[in-house]
């Protein structure tokens, strides 16, 4: 049996879930638009840049889900889904999803995104296991802080090494492992894994993917 982890963002996604959160519920008249769309666009580029502040985005992005009940939550993620989501799930990437749970992989999504963004999205590929950034719940209701390590950078290892712990296993349990991304931002895990995939990626991975001799695919 392998490891098969996934990124989401610009991997298993042709877009960015986290970005596109945000833009919703700024359309939503959620957000003032005036105010969070320049923040929105600022902290998208210091990711790509490698410079993101990832608490300081997460109290950004975090902040409305302790605004509003679960049940409000829930509805704007199911038109979210339909909006934003369902258009970025392109054949290949369900095509690869599909072949790795069906040759009997452990598989996993592993994202920076926090969990609640993500949950729904991971089980429409089908993948029962997430690994995510997960926010802070108190009697059913979101505070807008995080929860544990952010799942973001060497803080993807750390968080894939407890759910692996939570499963029994360990990184030598596996005859492989595999981890997909676009993004210099999950070198970290990529060094980890035995087989580093490239999808799409930014133009720091690709100039570290080519230089390894890693594999880089485009999943189109």
């Amino acid at each position: 049996m392998e490891l098969v982890l996934f990124d989401l963002d610009n991997t298993l996604l042709d877009g960015d879930s986290d970005y596109e959160w945000a833009q919703f519920l700024i359309e939503q008249g959620v957000l003032e638009r005036e105010r969070y769309e320049r923040r929105n666009q600022d902290f998208f580029d210091q990711y790509k840049a490698g410079t993101l502040d990832i608490y300081a985005f997460l109290d950004f992005q975090l902040a409305p889900l302790a605004q509003y009940p679960r049940a409000q939550l829930d509805a704007w993620h199911a038109q979210f889904m339909v909006r934003k989501i369902m258009p970025m799930i392109k054949g290949a990437s369900r095509q690869l999803v599909a072949r790795c749970l069906r040759d009997g992989h452990l598989c996993a999504i592993v994202t920076a995104t926090n969990s609640f963004v993500t949950a729904p999205i991971a089980r429409e590929f089908g993948v029962a296991h997430l690994v995510a950034t997960e926010p802070e719940e108190i009697g059913g209701r979101f505070t807008g802080k995080v929860s544990g390590i952010p799942c973001y950078r060497e803080g993807k290892i750390t968080r894939v090494e407890q759910w692996l712990g939570v499963q029994g296993r360990r990184w030598g349990d596996f005859s492989a492992s595999r981890f997909y991304s676009d993004s210099h931002n999950d070198l970290p895990l990529l060094e980890r894994v035995t087989k580093p995939i490239a999808v799409r990626p930014d133009p720091s991975l690709r100039k570290t993917a080519l230089a390894r001799g890693w594999e880089v695919i485009a999943l189109e």
